[in-house]
Formats: C-alpha cells, structure tokens, sequence
C-alpha cells in the first residue's frame, strides 16, 4: 500500500474540491476539504487523494499530518486523512 509511507508524517495538500462546494458531476456538497497530495502517484495512477478533516473553512491549500488511511477494497485508491498537527480523532469521528 503505497498510501502507507505518509502515515504520521507532515504533507500538503492541495484542494480540488473545497469545503461546501458541490461535485461536479454528481451535485453533492463536499462536507469538508478533498484534494491530492502532489507529485504522488496512488494505486489508480492519479495523485494520492487527502481528506482534510479539523478545518472548518475552504482551504486552497494546507499542511498537516496524516494519521489514517481510508483504504478502499472496491478499488485500489486509498485515501490519506490530513488534520492540523497535534489533532487526533479516534476512528468513529474520522
């Protein structure tokens, strides 16, 4: 699992679809920040997907650390979980 390595270090991540924005096919609202971390490539040869949670605002961009992945058995793109450093959310809240 590629996504491995960045648990519990510091990345950026830059925002293709910020909070409270809808997506751009299916209309449904972000309830929270999602983008990529770049110059990664993930198990689906796209930039690696980052969920920023502890943030309520849109973000353009932002640094934080990765303490979890949310792996996907439907496919192979793992998504890394992003919050300001010193945060930490048990997985229910995640």
């Amino acid at each position: 699992m590629l996504a491995k390595k960045y648990l519990n270090k510091v990345v950026t991540v830059k925002m293709d679809r910020q909070l409270g924005t809808a997506h751009p096919k299916h209309g449904w609202i972000y309830e929270t920040n999602y983008g990529f971390i770049p110059n990664t490539v993930s198990g689906d040869g796209e930039e690696l997907d980052a969920y920023v949670l502890g943030v309520d605002e849109p973000l353009e961009e932002f640094t934080g650390r990765c303490i979890a992945i949310i792996h996907r058995t439907d496919d192979n793109d793992d998504k890394l979980v992003v919050v300001p450093d010193g945060l930490d959310l048990d997985d229910e809240t995640i």
